[in-house]
Formats: structure tokens, C-alpha cells, sequence
């Protein structure tokens, strides 16, 4: 009861201010856009910059941990696409944009606050490892199937070309590999930069949370129900499960562990939605799936607390 408490509710809560401010009218829909938009494209950027360039590479770069997150990761998006097809007859695009959302956990909004509040910002290294990579594989992975599935005579040259356009208009990966060049070329930034950058990072987490409280109330529970079950299931217990599993075989250090497996636990993001919204494909699937997988987090965020104890 600590963990729901002390842990999990008040992160939920912002969600949540967000939400009942939009639906009852108190926060206008278009602000939220705009709020969403400072957040994804400008504040949490700066957060993951400032955070990578401060990183100790040599350290927090644990490779063990990265093989069990993108492992579990990589089994559920299979998993998805897969019952997507066996189970439920759906065409490839609709599986692949499934199976998007059984990948893109919400390792930033949700898995850096509840990290944060649950180990403290010191514990946070490995999950800013795992964001470091989350974008490019899952966008990678996920834009790679698509493509194939959708244009089976293109030329592997112009499928290469899509994808790295694709990744690289995303502002967290260009952060990212800005954070990276930063770090490894060992460049000092200015003193004022870094004090305007520590302004912009401390109104990331809290914006983007209200934010997607705001967002969650246009995305209405519509779509096959045992399809959403499955994606709530592969995203919130078996991605986690694999990491946990994998993870302890690989020796991955304790605390280093529960930060990944909470990580993996996590609903799937917006990006889930703006995936399929960007092919047009399985869109009332993927926009329930982060309403419900995000409230049903709550509980299943919790008891993995509760096993990683």
C-alpha cells in the first residue's frame, strides 16, 4: 500500500488534474495540444540532452540490462503482430500497428516519474540508458515492419531512406543523438546554457503528465475489447516479466533490474497512437489500448513494486 501511495497515485493524479480539467471544460482541448506539443518537442528533449551529456557512459551503459528490455520488448511486438494474425484475422498493417503498441511502452512520462519517485533521480541511469535507445529501435523496428508489409517490391535503398527520414524528424531522437555527441566528444557547455536547460527540464515531467491526462479524454474505449486485453497483457506483464526473467539470468544488478523491469511495465505511450494514426491503420485499437493500459497501470505498476521488493 506504501508503493500505491507513496509511489504511484501522486504521478496518477497529475494524469488525472489533466483529464478533469479538459472534460470539464476548465482547460481548453487546444491548449492541451500546445501543452503537449512544448512537452514532447522542447521540454523533454531538453531533459534527455541534459541527462545524456551528464551521463558516465563507462558506467551506466550496462548492456546486460539493454539485451533483457529490448528482448522482452521485441517478444511482445512479435507477440502482437502475430496474434494480431492468428487470432483475430487482422490485415498485416493492422498487425504491425498492433504490435506497435504491445513495443512503445511509455518509458518517459511514466517511467521516469514513477522510477523517480520509486528509487530516487539517483537510480535513474538505467532508465535513461533504455531511453537513450527506446525511439530509434521501437520507431526502427516498428517503421522497418511496416514498410516491408506495405511495399514488398520497394527497393531496400528507398525503405532505408523512409526510415531514417522517419526517425530523425522525431525531436527525441535528434536530442538524443545530440546528448550522445555532447557526452563523447567531452564539450563543456556554457554555464548560462546549462542553467536555461535546468529551467525547461524541471517543467518536462509535470507538463507532460498533465498534458497527457488532457490528451487521454479524446481517445475513447472503442474497438475489439480482446484485442486490448491482449496488447494490456503483453505491455504490462509479459514485456516486464521477459525483463525480469532475463535480466536475473544475465546477473543484471539489482537495483539496475528494478528500474528496467518498472520501465517495461509501463503502458503504452501516445506514440502507440500516432504510429497508427500515421498509416491510418488499427487507430481506434491503439488509442483505447493507451487509455486502458494507462489506467490499468495503476494496479499492475504496483504489483510489480510489490515483486521487486
Amino acid at each position: 500500500m506504501h508503493a500505491l501511495l507513496d509511489v504511484i497515485l501522486p504521478v496518477f493524479l497529475v494524469i488525472g488534474f489533466g483529464y478533469i480539467a479538459v472534460w470539464r471544460g476548465l482547460f481548453p482541448e487546444s491548449g492541451v495540444d500546445a501543452l503537449m506539443k512544448f512537452s514532447q518537442h522542447f521540454a523533454i528533449p531538453c531533459l534527455l540532452f541534459s541527462a545524456i551529456t551528464n551521463l558516465d557512459l563507462s558506467s551506466s551503459f550496462d548492456s546486460r540490462l539493454l539485451i533483457s528490455f529490448y528482448f522482452g520488448a521485441t517478444c511482445g511486438f512479435l507477440f502482437g503482430v502475430g496474434g494480431a494474425r492468428l487470432f483475430f484475422h487482422r490485415e498485416w498493417e493492422d498487425c504491425v500497428a498492433i504490435g506497435f503498441c504491445c513495443l512503445f511502452s511509455n518509458s518517459v512520462l511514466l517511467g521516469l516519474a514513477i522510477n523517480e519517485r520509486a528509487y530516487g533521480p539517483e537510480a535513474l541511469a538505467g532508465t535513461y540508458t533504455i531511453i537513450a535507445l527506446h525511439s530509434p529501435f521501437c520507431y526502427g523496428l516498428g517503421i522497418t515492419a511496416m514498410e516491408i508489409v506495405k511495399n514488398q517490391n520497394q527497393s531496400l535503398l528507398v525503405m532505408v531512406g523512409g526510415i531514417m527520414r522517419a526517425m530523425f524528424r522525431n525531436a527525441l531522437v535528434v536530442a538524443i543523438t545530440a546528448g550522445f555527441f555532447v557526452n563523447l566528444l567531452d564539450i563543456s557547455l556554457p554555464k548560462v546554457l546549462g542553467d536555461g536547460l535546468d529551467l525547461v527540464t524541471q517543467a518536462a515531467l509535470p507538463t507532460a503528465l498533465f498534458a497527457l491526462g488532457g490528451v487521454l479524454i479524446q481517445y475513447k474505449p472503442e474497438g475489439d475489447a480482446r484485442i486490448i486485453l491482449m496488447i494490456c497483457i503483453t505491455a504490462l506483464l509479459l514485456h516486464p516479466a521477459i525483463t525480469w526473467i532475463l535480466g536475473t539470468a544475465l546477473s543484471v544488478p539489482g537495483d539496475t533490474l528494478k528500474t528496467g523491469v518498472l520501465t517495461a511495465a509501463m503502458a503504452p505511450g501516445v506514440n502507440a497512437y500516432i504510429f497508427a494514426n500515421m498509416y491510418g491503420r488499427a487507430k481506434r485499437v491503439a488509442a483505447s489500448s493507451v487509455l486502458v493500459a494507462t489506467a490499468t497501470s495503476i494496479f499492475t505498476a504496483w504489483l510489480w513494486l510489490m515483486i521487486l521488493q
